[in-house]
């Protein structure tokens, strides 16, 4: 017999038990029927179930009484068989009663092993709102009414109450784990196994948000119970609201056979998540990266994003014999980005057709890395489209030669740090972290954009407007917003004029001063742990805080370009689809300007001949030039305009 067929059997039986207690519980109001046949009615009944009837399970669930499962029973009668509805009106003497129902005072009266503590506030069945009690009659007398989501229950309908729906979702088991994260998944198994009166509380702390889930839902599918998820901040923070929402869990957990992950985010965690943590005794993960401990039983487990060596085995397991084409390209995306198994999975989707069909699968696998990654960081920084080259470049040799050196550290990160093991030597510094220093227009983020080129990373210039903030722990808060979503892109970070937040630490006068040093403390952290590629820009390099400056990578002065430089930048500057006259470039490049500077007044000369309809020439040039010496306050000088025209 199949599954569905076990079920529409298991279905009609206990609805055919329900009838027949329902024909008992007639018996004892009064109604005409015959004892004997009632009794044999509810045996053969009982016999003919393959699994246990809904409310017997429900009642050792609660731990109800003979009396309180009757009780219970009469109320759901009530609503299910319109016969003992009519007796209970009879009984009650309102027959003509438009909306028949119990009470406490008829259940008293007319059910045997009655008692008071039934209706107890702590009781079973108002603890866990299976009846509810209109007690403007006073408890006796009061209307009885039972939980639709109960009423369906033990009709043999079992589903999410629906007043939780907007606040759960269910979560499937993984299709790949990390190996670590499985370990973690067999020690909790282990000990939860050993609980003795309750559950303790699964703490999983760390950066892996995906991962976290994933070892919450690998141990629900080991148990056989459904793992719902909640975000705490969606939970109800008023006192009432979070213990409402706490006691109908803790009976859906049992009515479903289900276990519950809470992730929380910064900030205290809401009362929801307090009042399950420390009342309940069902199975329950709380996951975060830095989780708080509770009064309850609690086990702690660290669940961090899969190392380097991790990410390129899981990316084996979903991309199959396709990884044979990927050409080396693993080794790169597992050092660069920091994925969880989900993302991965996500990533590698379609991968492997692409891999067998052609020969761009490398790029292909590339991208779809920084795409399902990105989108966290969109939305706190602005994202660049690099252009610049190697080409576009005009640096001395030693500028250029440590550039190269950046690139090739970024490239090899995986082979020094795992394969040849100077991650075991310690974790500090395994980021890279370079500062350029240099006037405005000498081509820092130029430079930048090169790096992001050749590394095929995403750029993300940092606006440091919306990073500091005058209230207190907001920046801290800012920064680790920024550097965490940062972490899983794999993206370049690029802090333009960073001298404005990495400053020298002040000497401490006031509360104020103190907690701006907390703040570049805290950067000085995040910077020596960030495990992607930092730039920082300055005009002012002698500005930077000692202590950051020695946790920086690299250092790269950016000098004003001489003349030779200037006349390099200038030969450059022009599209090749841009028409020119003859250029004297070696007249251009006595002009005194940046490459910034050049570049300004190459597109403005250009804007100047399109007007006329002409070709791009010295006129404009001159033009262009001493426009841009009145933004700057500083007139060209007759030697450096010499026979321009």
């Amino acid at each position: 017999m199949t599954t569905a067929e076990t079920s529409a059997a298991w279905c009609d039986a206990n609805q055919a038990y329900l009838a027949a207690e329902f024909s008992r519980l007639k018996l004892r109001l009064g109604a005409e029927h015959d004892e004997r046949l009632v009794a044999a009615r509810v045996e053969a009944a009982h016999a003919a179930l393959p699994a246990p009837a809904a409310i017997d399970t429900l009642s050792e669930l609660f731990g109800l009484s003979a009396f309180e499962r009757d009780l219970l029973l009469l109320v759901a009668g009530v609503e299910m068989d319109a016969e003992l509805g009519r007796v209970c009106a009879a009984a009650l003497g309102q027959s003509q009663a438009p909306r028949p129902h119990a009470t406490f005072g008829l259940a008293l009266a007319a059910l045997d092993h009655s008692h008071w503590s039934a209706l107890a506030a702590m009781g079973p069945l108002r603890r866990w709102r299976l009846l509810e009690v209109d007690d403007s009659a006073g408890l006796v007398n009061g209307r009885l009414r039972i939980d639709e989501r109960v009423l369906h229950y033990l009709a043999g309908v079992n589903y999410l109450d629906p007043r939780l729906h907007p606040l759960l979702s269910p979560l499937p088991a993984p299709e790949i784990m990390a190996e670590k994260h499985r370990h973690v998944c067999q020690s909790v198994l282990e000990r939860l196994r050993e609980r003795s009166s309750s559950y303790p509380v699964v703490l999983l702390s760390g950066d892996d948000v995906d991962g976290q889930a994933d070892v919450a839902a690998a141990v629900a599918a080991h148990l056989q119970v459904k793992l719902y998820c909640a975000q705490a901040d969606d939970l109800p923070a008023h006192s009432t609201e979070a213990d409402a929402f706490a006691i109908l869990w803790q009976r859906e957990a049992a009515l479903l056979g289900a276990i519950l992950l809470i992730h929380c985010h910064d900030g205290a965690p809401s009362k929801a998540v307090v009042h399950l943590a420390e009342r309940g005794s069902s199975p329950l993960f709380i996951a975060g990266r830095d989780v708080p401990s509770y009064k309850r039983a609690t086990i702690r487990y660290a669940v961090n994003k899969p190392d380097g060596t991790e990410q390129r085995q899981l990316w084996e397991q979903v991309l199959g014999p396709a990884t044979a084409r990927m050409n080396g390209t693993l080794d790169g995306v597992a050092s660069q980005f920091s994925l969880s198994a989900k993302a991965i999975m996500t990533a590698g989707a379609g991968l492997r057709d692409v891999a067998e069909s052609g020969s761009e699968a490398d790029s292909a696998l590339w991208n779809a890395c920084r795409s399902v990654s990105r989108s966290r960081l969109d939305d706190l920084a602005q994202r660049l489209d690099p252009v610049a080259g190697w080409n576009d470049l005009v640096l001395p040799e030693a500028q250029q030669r440590t550039l190269r050196q950046i690139a090739a550290h970024a490239k090899h990160r995986l082979m020094v740090y795992q394969q040849w093991g100077f991650a075991g030597k310690g974790v500090r510094g395994l980021g890279i972290s370079a500062l350029f220093a240099g006037e405005s227009g000498t081509g820092k983020t130029m430079a930048a954009e090169v790096l992001a080129n050749e590394l095929h990373l995403d750029l993300y210039r940092i606006d440091l407007s919306g990073v500091v903030s005058k209230y207190i722990g907001e920046t801290e808060r800012n920064l680790r917003r920024v550097f965490d979503a940062a972490e899983t892109s794999g993206a370049m970070l690029l802090f333009d004029e960073a001298d404005a937040l990495f400053g020298k630490r002040s000497e401490v006068r006031d509360s104020h001063d103190r907690y701006a040093n907390i703040e570049v403390s805290y950067l000085l952290q995040r910077m020596e742990a960030y495990r992607g590629l930092a730039i920082l820009t300055t005009n002012m390099k002698a500005a930077l805080d000692v202590a950051f400056s020695r946790r920086l990578s690299f250092v790269v002065q950016f000098p004003f370009p001489d003349q030779q430089q200037r006349e390099l930048i200038w030969r450059r500057i022009f599209p090749a689809a841009t028409p020119v006259e003859q250029l004297d470039y070696a007249k251009l490049a006595r002009l005194s300007m940046s490459g910034g500077n050049i570049r300004s007044i190459a597109l403005n000369a250009a804007f100047l001949a399109a007007d006329e309809g002409a070709v791009v020439g010295m006129k404009h040039l001159l033009q262009a030039a001493h426009t841009e010496a009145a933004k700057r306050e500083r007139p060209l000088s007759d030697a450096e305009t010499r026979g321009w025209v």
